[in-house]
């Protein structure tokens, strides 16, 4: 018989749901930070504005949030890992429409492997009605064939659902969907 390892067991990293809330507010954090310095953010591009969300998740996560990080089938903007293992996957976007959007969600769920199970979808919106567009952003991720439950909705913050994987039908996915205002280039 070849012999066995009897190492102590080691679960795969987690991210609970306290941690969870914790980045989400650090990504909602930066609303703020928008509000205040609209010269700065008026002519970034999608990807200068994911550096930003960026630094402020590695002042907490002491280095471990990188962008354009391959996973899965391509490069996800932000991934947080712990102990070389996915805890955090988040997806940038601007608002483009609901098909864009659509397009959006589906490109999140290919990012995601097996051990993912909460994520998130910045949207970044440099039209003049919020409201319009959370609207449709709740109306397209509920009639998404992968949607299964709407677990919470903020007419003015962040949304919560609950996905699931045609792949993993029994692996629900929690996404979060924040809406962020980005003045329009002048």
């Amino acid at each position: 018989m070849p012999p066995v390892e009897t190492g102590q067991y080691k679960p795969e990293p987690i991210l609970d749901e306290k941690e969870y809330q914790h980045i989400l507010k650090i990504l909602q954090s930066m609303a703020l930070v928008i509000e205040r310095n609209p010269a700065t953010f008026s002519s970034l591009d999608e990807e200068a504005i994911r550096d930003h969300f960026l630094l402020q998740l590695n002042g907490h996560y002491e280095g471990s949030a990188t962008g354009e990080t391959f996973n899965a089938s391509g490069k996800t903007d932000i991934l947080i890992r712990e102990e070389n293992k996915n805890v955090f996957i988040a997806e940038c976007k601007f608002w483009r429409g609901q098909k864009a959007f659509t397009e959006a969600i589906n490109q999140l769920l290919s990012y995601l492997t097996w051990r993912d199970s909460k994520c998130a979808l910045l949207v970044f919106n440099r039209t003049k009605d919020s409201d319009s567009v959370r609207q449709k952003m709740h109306a397209t991720i509920e009639e998404h064939p992968f949607h299964r439950k709407t677990i919470s909705r903020s007419s003015n913050g962040d949304s919560r659902y609950v996905l699931v994987k045609e792949s993993e039908p029994g692996k629900e996915i929690v996404v979060t969907s924040q809406l962020y205002d980005i003045p329009e280039k002048k």
